[in-house]
């Protein structure tokens, strides 16, 4: 309908057509407007020709009009028929009944005070209702509003104003409840998301901890490590340039320092390697200890102590499946050393012991020989052994010393004692 209603406007006036009149070049327009173009144009010419040129709106061609001017253009006599039709159905149509379609409601129940159309009356639901004309029911029903609301009293509308006023309030308070259930869970999971924080910032500083554990232990070794290497590429370039010496006093100088730095370089010993683990494992340990940490008891929720350790536990296992192992006559040859030097400490104390002065020099000689005997023992045993034992020797050497001077001292006052004694 929107588009027929669009086909059938004038496009100078936006309206219906009224009295449609058709131009030489087949365009429709209303009859008055085509009145207005006509007397604008003439309005701005002198000429007056004999038959009157008008421009058309739609095709702005210029076309010339009959000497009775636009009362001799033809009407469109089927464009003004459709209008007409169209603004007979498009015209407001009396009420009709909702039961019986198309149906007029000409009829007034006064049983039911409504109003009914002639099916209500004869075969609907209003059947055998005392009934009224239109224009008498009018009459009678005049007084109704006011009646109605003289109804409406001044008690009533106080009622209904408590009740809208009380119902304000009522969801003013459930909105608070609510804005305060709000803040109460916001303030419970902002708890739990401070507690779990600081389990999170607890448990991630016990790892760089153990981090900083494992730089402690494997840096230096690395550090050593480097240093041999670059020890060894030192020697290597080093052989190289001697190799290409030409000069024999030069030759054997440098061949003579090259062997030494070999010697002193094989002779140090590696490093040892060192197999560190890190205990707990976090995925095990939160997996086993978690689960079970409930909402409240969550600020007591375990925080492992991690640290790293030797892995050890794979050789123990073994051990203790073969069982004990037997003394070899190899691994009585390897522990031969520190047998002698378990043996050469007994002899140093016994010495000491009967003779104080002459053990102490007894103990020196002792020692120098204890000091041979470490440096005898096995290459195997010597990169474990030797550092021990030389701070041993140290701290040996000055009790000796101290033991020498005390009993020294022990053994004048005896003398003296005993003099004193016999001069009683």
């Amino acid at each position: 309908m929107e588009t027929l209603e669009e086909d059938l406007t004038c496009s100078v006036c936006y309206s219906l057509f009224c009295d449609p009149r058709v131009l030489p070049c087949s365009h429709t327009f209303c009859k008055t407007c085509l009145d207005s173009l006509l007397q604008v144009s003439t309005n701005y010419s002198t000429w007056r020709p004999l038959r009157l040129p008008i421009k058309c709106p739609n095709c702005c061609s210029v076309v010339e009009l009959p000497p009775m001017g636009v009362d001799a253009l033809p009407t469109n006599v089927s464009l003004r028929a459709i209008i007409e039709k169209y603004q007979t159905n498009n015209a407001p149509r009396p009420p009709s009944c909702q039961e019986h379609h198309r149906q007029p409601l000409n009829m007034y129940c006064i049983q039911d005070r409504q109003l009914i159309c002639g099916l209500c009356l004869t075969v609907g639901q209003h059947q055998g209702h005392p009934i009224d004309d239109l224009q008498a029911a009018f009459i009678k029903e005049k007084q109704t509003p006011s009646l109605l609301l003289a109804r409406l009293s001044e008690q009533r509308w106080a009622q209904v104003c408590d009740l809208a006023e009380q119902l304000e309030q009522d969801k003013a308070r459930c909105e608070a409840l609510v804005r305060q259930d709000k803040q109460e869970v916001d303030q419970f999971f902002l708890v739990l998301e401070g507690i779990l924080a600081r389990k999170k910032h607890a448990y991630l500083e016990a790892l760089d901890k153990a981090a900083a554990e494992v730089s402690l232990a494997y840096d230096p070794l690395i550090h050593r490590v480097k240093e041999l290497q670059e020890e060894q590429l030192d020697l290597v370039s080093l052989g190289s340039s001697v190799e290409d010496e030409d000069s024999p006093l030069a030759f054997l100088e440098q061949v003579h320092l090259l062997r030494e730095r070999v010697e002193r370089f094989v002779q140090t010993p590696l490093p040892s390697a060192i197999h560190l683990s890190v205990t707990p494992r976090a995925a095990a340990f939160l997996q086993q200890h978690w689960p079970t940490v409930t909402i409240g008891s969550l600020e007591q929720a375990p925080v492992p102590k991690v640290c790293c350790c030797a892995r050890c536990g794979s050789l123990k296992s073994e051990v203790e499946e073969v069982g004990p192992i037997r003394e070899t006559p190899s691994g009585w040859r390897q522990r031969q050393p520190v047998t002698s030097a378990v043996l050469l400490g007994l002899l140093l104390l016994a010495a000491l012991w009967a003779n104080p002065i002459g053990g102490a020099s007894l103990g020196f000689s002792l020692l120098s020989r204890f000091s041979q005997l470490v440096h005898s023992l096995s290459s195997s045993l010597a990169t474990s052994v030797r550092d021990a034992t030389a701070s041993a020797c140290t701290a040996l050497e000055a009790a000796l010393q101290g033991w020498s001077f005390q009993l020294t001292l022990v053994k004048e006052r005896i003398s003296q004692q005993v003099a004193a004694f016999l001069k009683l």
